[in-house]
């Protein structure tokens, strides 16, 4: 039962790293786009209005007004 419960606390650290590892496996082109100002500039604003974007769609779908 010690095993069983040693393997269940293992869980939670292999969970971060594999959400850890995503993140890094997808934001790695933005990373080596960012290296141009001119390109981090134009990336940064459309992440932003993207962002902005959803918040509104999901303001107006929800009734929160």
């Amino acid at each position: 039962m010690h095993i069983f419960w040693e393997n269940i606390w293992k869980f939670p650290k292999f969970l971060i790293s594999v959400f850890i590892g995503f993140f890094l496996t997808a934001a790695y082109p933005f990373f080596q786009l960012s290296k141009n100002k001119k390109i981090f500039y134009s990336l940064s604003l459309m992440i932003i209005l993207f962002a902005g974007f959803i918040v509104i769609t999901l303001k107006e779908m929800l009734g929160y007004t």
